[in-house]
């Protein structure tokens, strides 16, 4: 197996899974091996990293030469969606245009062309689609047949690699398949994401490490999960009969404003104490709600969520609790920065 973004939340889950299923893990990375922010869990160490980039083509051809995979999921991105819109220009090449690289790579070295369908020896492919690409949505909840009208650089980049799919798929007979997931979460997750920001700020303002949080829309409704159920599915949609594309999400959604709320009681603190709303990080134009319908996956894959909301919040500010009690000072003050 061959995982882009091994290093990222959901690379971590996924290859984790994947070892105790007994196979075999390569991992691609930027030149030398990525760090990780401190509170990851470093990566296994039968895991084998190969250097590989999504903006360089022949690179991708080398890692896929060297593993000669079975599968390939490419979860590498820049992920987190502000940053698309101050580099867009990157946000297109790695998110968009990176799907295109690593589905040439996998085409060129199993020798897949227009007219030959592709054998035994054609890697099957996962990419990580995104809940974003719905962006401005036209119906509630969202399937796979719902239109796509991205708001953020990251978001159309998303749907740019999504298509690719489909039409590597439909033009080559490559096993390829997109998971549009929803949301999802754990102690893991960047500390710049919100969900981690607000673990993050629950956890130090109990323990006295900070005063504030500040947030842009507490009104902005999501569907989160979490990361641990979703590589899961991950998994699943591979080792289907033929490729289809599916949704992954909880089906319920919670806003912001409800994410501090459970975080803050979880640490015996009112939120409204500590909360302030801050203008300046408002997206320009922003995705209000998100809500999956994942029908198709339950029926197909027998996929299901197992891990609650508010589980999840728990098990995320208990991490940061954790993490900034330990004797740590350079993971706590690292963590802490993002706060400021």
């Amino acid at each position: 197996m061959l995982i882009t973004g091994i290093t990222g939340q959901d690379g971590v889950y996924l290859a984790e899974q994947l070892l105790s299923e007994g196979y075999q893990v390569f991992g691609v990375v930027r030149g030398q091996r990525s760090v990780c922010d401190p509170n990851r869990r470093p990566l296994r160490p039968e895991i084998k990293l190969l250097s590989g980039d999504l903006l360089d083509q022949s690179s991708l051809i080398a890692a896929v030469e060297t593993a000669q995979p079975d599968e390939v999921y490419n979860l590498g991105a820049l992920s987190f969606v502000p940053v698309s819109w101050r580099q867009s220009n990157t946000a297109a090449q790695i998110t968009g245009v990176g799907v295109l690289r690593i589905l040439e790579a996998v085409r060129v070295v199993a020798g897949v062309t227009a007219s030959v369908t592709p054998g035994a020896n054609c890697p099957r492919f996962y990419q990580a689609s995104s809940s974003e690409m719905f962006g401005k949505v036209r119906r509630t909840p969202q399937n796979e047949q719902t239109v796509f009208h991205p708001r953020s650089p990251y978001g159309v980049a998303k749907v740019f690699g999504h298509y690719m799919v489909q039409n590597y798929r439909e033009s080559y007979g490559m096993f390829a398949v997109s998971g549009i997931l929803f949301n999802h979460e754990s102690p893991l997750r960047g500390p710049q994401f919100v969900t981690r920001r607000v673990s993050l700020a629950a956890a130090a303002i109990k323990l006295g490490l900070h005063d504030e949080l500040r947030l842009g829309n507490l009104d902005a409704q999501r569907d989160w999960g979490f990361a641990g159920d979703y590589v899961r599915g991950m998994v699943q949609m591979l080792a289907q009969d033929r490729p289809e594309d599916f949704v992954l999400g909880t089906g319920v959604t919670n806003s912001v404003r409800e994410l501090v709320d459970l975080a803050f009681r979880h640490v015996g603190l009112d939120w409204r104490d500590y909360v302030r709303a801050d203008p300046g990080l408002l997206r320009p134009a922003e995705v209000d709600s998100l809500c999956a319908d994942s029908s198709r996956a339950r029926q197909k894959l027998g996929w299901k969520p197992e891990v609650s909301f508010e589980e999840l919040v728990a098990m995320m500010v208990d991490a940061d609790l954790r993490l900034l009690s330990d004797d740590r000072e350079m993971a706590a003050e690292a963590m802490l920065a993002t706060l400021r």
